[in-house]
This record gives C-alpha cells, sequence and structure tokens, in this order.
C-alpha cells in the first residue's frame, strides 16, 4: 500500500466512527417477535450509504419493518469465487436508567463509541460500510467478489433476517464459497501476548420449552402427581448437572496458544488443565470455558393461576448449547435428565459448526492482523453463541468469524455482548478498518 493510499484509507477510518454513532442511534431492538421498531430505518441507512457510491443493494423484508439488504462488489478477479461478509442490523433491548450513557445516543466517552450495539454487532456494520466507501470512491476492487449482506433477526436466530434470504433469494449468493462475520479477530491480552481470536466453530443452539402435565386439584389436599413439582424437579436436575470436558478442536488450539503464552503446561486430557487456564483469561473466560462442555441453563418457569389451585400443567424455558459433532449425545444425556414425565419441543434450534484453521482466507486473515500488530498472534476459537453463519452455512458456505478490533487489555469485551455499558474503542474500530482493508486486498 503506497503512502498515498494510506492516507486515503485514513478518511475510512475517521468515516467509521459517524456510522457506527449513526447506527446506534437508529434504535433496532429486538425483544424476539415483532412488538419492535424492526430493522428498516437502519436498513435504509445503509442503503444511502451504498448507493451514493455506485451500489444498488437488494432489500427485502420478511416481514413488515424486518428488512435485510444485500449487495454485490466486483473484484479483480470475478473468476475466483465470491467472498461473503454478513452483519446484523438488530440490536438486543436496553433499559437506559442501568446506562451511564444512553443506549442509543452512540456518545463518544472516554475514547469509545457508547451504545446498544457498539460490539454486537453495528461496529462491524459501520467499519464494512467505511471500508467498501472508501475503496469504490479510489476505485479500488478487492481481490474479488465481495457479497455484502445485512440482516434482520440474528438476535433471536434469524428467522425473519438470513433464513429468508438463502430459502429464498439463494442467487444473490451466487458463487460464494466462503464467509467472515461476527465475533472474531478481536485481541485479548494473555500473559506477555496479545492473541487475536478468530472463531472457526461455533456451539448448536436449542431454546426449548419443556411440560409436565399432571392432574389438577384443590391445593389443600394431599396430591402425588402434581406438574409444578414433576417441572421443578426435572430442571433441577438439568440446572446442576456436571457436564464431562469434551473440548472441540478450536478450543484445543485456543487453549494451547493461551498456556504458552501463561508459560504454563497444558493436557488437554486433564481436567484440571482448560479449567487452569481459563480462569487467566479475565473476562473471556466465560466464553472459552462455556466451549469445554455441553451446557443446559434452565431460563423460565410457568405455572398456575391461583395460589390454592394446583395447576394441570407446569412449564420451563431450557436454553442448550451442544458442541460440535455431539449433538445426540446432548439430547440423549438431556432427556434422560428430563425424565419421562416431562415433554420437550423446540422454540428455536440450529446447528453446530467447526471448519479449520487453513487455507488462502485463513492465511489473509492472520496476514492482515499481523501487518497492523506485528505483536499479534492469530488463533483458533470456538464461539460458545450463535450467529447467522449457520444459516450460510446450509448453502455450502465455509464460516468464520472475523469482525476485527484491536482493544485495550482492561475492556471485558465478552461482557459487553447483551451487557450494560456497551462500548467500542475509537481506536478499534479505525484498527478494523485498516484490517478489513488490507483483507480486501488479499483475499
Amino acid at each position: 500500500m503506497t503512502e498515498n493510499q494510506e492516507n486515503q484509507v485514513s478518511a475510512g477510518e475517521e468515516e467509521v466512527v459517524a456510522i457506527c454513532r449513526d447506527l446506534i442511534r437508529i434504535d433496532t431492538s429486538n425483544p424476539g417477535d415483532h412488538s419492535g421498531p424492526g430493522e428498516r430505518k437502519a436498513a435504509e441507512y445503509v442503503a444511502g450509504l451504498l448507493t451514493e457510491v455506485g451500489i444498488q443493494p437488494a432489500v427485502f423484508e420478511a416481514h413488515p419493518k424486518r428488512t435485510s439488504l444485500v449487495a454485490r462488489v466486483e473484484g479483480a478477479d470475478r473468476s475466483r469465487p465470491a467472498l461473503l461478509i454478513h452483519g446484523h442490523l438488530d440490536v438486543v433491548p436496553a433499559n437506559a436508567a442501568d446506562w451511564t450513557h444512553h443506549p442509543f445516543s452512540g456518545e463518544i466517552a472516554d475514547g469509545c463509541v457508547w451504545g446498544r450495539g457498539a460490539v454486537d454487532m453495528k461496529d462491524m456494520d459501520a467499519i464494512m460500510l467505511a471500508v467498501v466507501r472508501q475503496r469504490l470512491k479510489e476505485g479500488r476492487k478487492p481481490a474479488r467478489d465481495i457479497v455484502l449482506s445485512f440482516n434482520a433477526d440474528e438476535e433471536a436466530g434469524g428467522t425473519w433476517g438470513a433464513k429468508p434470504l438463502i430459502e429464498q433469494h439463494r442467487d444473490l449468493f451466487e458463487g460464494v464459497t466462503e464467509a467472515i462475520g461476527e465475533v472474531g479477530g478481536f485481541s485479548l491480552s494473555v500473559g506477555e501476548r496479545r492473541l487475536y481470536a478468530v472463531q472457526t466453530a461455533e456451539k448448536g443452539l436449542s431454546w426449548m420449552r419443556l411440560t409436565a402435565i399432571g392432574t389438577a386439584g384443590h391445593g389443600s389436599m394431599i396430591h402425588g402427581d402434581n406438574a409444578v413439582t414433576t417441572i421443578a424437579e426435572a430442571i433441577a436436575r438439568v440446572g446442576r448437572h456436571q457436564w464431562p470436558l469434551q473440548l472441540p478442536d478450536a478450543t484445543k488450539q485456543f487453549l494451547t496458544k493461551a498456556a504458552e503464552a501463561l508459560g504454563i503446561d497444558f493436557n488437554p486430557e486433564n481436567p484440571e488443565d482448560p479449567d487452569s487456564i481459563i480462569g487467566k483469561l479475565g473476562g473471556m473466560s466465560k466464553m472459552i470455558g462455556a466451549t469445554t462442555r455441553h451446557t443446559a441453563n434452565p431460563t423460565g418457569l410457568k405455572a398456575g393461576y391461583k395460589v390454592n389451585v394446583i395447576p394441570q400443567t407446569a412449564a420451563a424455558e431450557l436454553d442448550g448449547r451442544f458442541l460440535p459433532g455431539r449433538e445426540d449425545e446432548f439430547f440423549a444425556t438431556l432427556d434422560e435428565l428430563l425424565g419421562s414425565n416431562v415433554t420437550r419441543e423446540f422454540i428455536h434450534h440450529d446447528i453446530a459448526l467447526e471448519t479449520t484453521a487453513d487455507g488462502r482466507l485463513w492465511d489473509a486473515m492472520a496476514l492482515a492482523l499481523t501487518k497492523e500488530d506485528p505483536d499479534a498472534t492469530v488463533v483458533p476459537y470456538c464461539l460458545s453463541a450463535g450467529t447467522d453463519a449457520k444459516w450460510f452455512s446450509k448453502i455450502g458456505i465455509r464460516c468464520f468469524g472475523f469482525s476485527p478490533l484491536r482493544l485495550p487489555p482492561e475492556l471485558d469485551f465478552a461482557g459487553m455482548f447483551h451487557g450494560v455499558d456497551e462500548r467500542v474503542p475509537v481506536t478499534g474500530l479505525q484498527f478494523g478498518v485498516r484490517v478489513l482493508d488490507r483483507l480486501l486486498d488479499t483475499c
């Protein structure tokens, strides 16, 4: 990259902050149904930015106001398969009273842009837009075709976003073989080293409703068939169950690099070793720790309608996350724990993903990071949550999590996701612009 180009890219670094703030100010809270404001205003804003630089996006609504858009940027070598870069426009709700700065203000304070979506994931949406706009203004094509997808409804599983895109508009992803999306390429300080975690795997998810049926009756009488008791005992067994240690390859590789950085021995077969390393990862400990085993957490209870009436039914909700390649095993154990008197149904169910840390795209991501941060150690990891990558993988796209950010050691990045006082450093956004711009030259 020439000195002149570096000066031009700095305009993208400046614009990314304004775009991120604008996106945060557009409330796209997704409560899990259609009662929120929807993503339409944010999609219109994104479409306007793309149209300004000569890209006419395709805009879709699977439900009124639940808006997604897709655009293709022509690459230098159109004979090569295309790369998908996807982000989501929705955010989880936020209670302003709990925040230091209003969650939809996009305020800049303490060197950060504050607000709901600052890391999940209007930061990456802004990076995508700033980089593409800058390159188009300069007439610099990416190495290959790039498909941009800004999706609705990711925070509720993608039913009204990525799902209808791949099912009803698959032609827009013609020729796409690889993708990058959220929750990867961010830095964390481990010992004296700076690791950049690139997502190569994510756990599967199963949000479930559990139901027990008993016999209704008077609360004053002796009653041996109480649905409330049955459901309470079942979810207590699940909630207290100690799932065994089972490390996906990505988690093994991450912990191996973390152990090297900490200067300690690591044996993935020793149940104590992973936990000893995870305990030294600060804010990332919960995210990485959750990828060492299945999890199943009770999250809701509903039963009864009057204190002196024993109800016929009682229900609970359960958030299950299973490791790649072990879904059948997870459900077999879960059903044993629930017992024969409790039935389960899916509220939302989706696959686990796993790919390998290799290939031209992996090398390009690693190179882009190390060029901007020579002290970077790039390492794969498994995400404990889920992303829209699940949907895109179903049409044969190999997916990575890569939303590059260089972060200060003291920032609890993992705690920002769905947390209070979500914020992203201004310098982190600018770093992301430089890294993504480099990636598009070599991907």
